[in-house]
């Protein structure tokens, strides 16, 4: 699938859609670069149903396009979901994780709306690499059909009305000057009033496993559902991820799942609102 979009074009549009619906994201990065940091992009993270045209295998061309290479593949048991990690051209691009769920894991009603959703995609959308921020493919579902999905797969609640797009970008702590370790960033981020995603600890992972993360909870928008009705959740997130050497003193590339379990919780549905 041959693609007249350069990687840069590529990013700059997935940013400008990103942070259309992430408000914090500029807010944070504008602040670090008012401190003089320069923000470079560790990786930027994608969901997708494993059903209809828009599978992990169905997308991936594009990313292989635009010159990616396959690095491993990662199991999330708990939370139904299979994933790939990607490799950038050049060391000084961003990686990329594509994840999908495993719809055949799920139970019959909450595959029946999931197959009624991708039921309607166009497969002419999905010929461009545009399609990684075309948000959602088909009609909004009810609020009842989200509340369903919510209660079995937090993950497909947020696709069903988010859509296709990057669920977040990740700010390299390795290029930062200013605040060189996760614990610092964070107390600048919440020094912006945001909040941090807790769920594991604030910081995931650790020294030993060549990678700690660590991320924001997710902004909130007003969506209308199927109806009218209009209800706030949550969208996109920042992640902040710094990386070590292993023993031969190479930098880690790949993902640690037990941590990227946790950082898939930034979106989660806060359960303080009415059904």
């Amino acid at each position: 699938m041959p693609s007249e979009m350069s990687l840069e074009q590529f990013f700059a549009r997935l940013w400008d859609d990103y942070t259309a619906m992430t408000p914090q994201a500029s807010r944070i990065h504008d602040a670090l670069v008012a401190d003089g940091e320069t923000i470079v992009n560790d990786h930027v993270a994608f969901r997708t149903f494993d059903r209809g045209p828009i599978r992990l295998a169905d997308l991936e061309p594009h990313l292989l396009a635009l010159g990616y290479t396959r690095l491993e593949p990662y199991d999330f048991e708990a939370k139904k979901l299979r994933a790939w990690g990607y490799l950038p051209p050049r060391d000084d691009q961003p990686r990329v994780f594509l994840s999908e769920l495993k719809c055949d894991e799920l139970s019959a009603p909450t595959q029946a709306i999931i197959d009624d959703l991708v039921a309607q995609i166009d497969p002419a959308r999905i010929a461009s690499p545009e399609v990684m921020w075309a948000g959602r493919l088909w009609e909004a579902p009810s609020w009842e059909a989200y509340n369903t999905l919510a209660e079995e797969s937090e993950y497909a609640a947020w696709l069903s009305i988010i859509g296709l797009r990057a669920n977040h970008f990740t700010i390299s702590v390795n290029q930062l000057r200013h605040t060189p370790t996760l614990a610092s960033l964070l107390e600048k981020v919440e020094s912006l009033g945001l909040s941090i995603n807790t769920s594991g600890g604030r910081i995931k992972g650790s020294p030993e496993v060549l990678l700690e993360q660590a991320s924001t909870l997710a902004d909130r928008m007003p969506f209308t559902f199927a109806g009218g009705r209009v209800e706030e959740i949550p969208t996109c997130y920042y992640e902040f991820a710094r990386r070590y050497a292993d023993a031969e003193g190479r930098l880690y590339q790949g993902f640690v799942a037990a941590s990227a379990d946790r950082i898939f919780e930034s979106t989660d549905v806060r359960r303080d609102h009415a059904l």
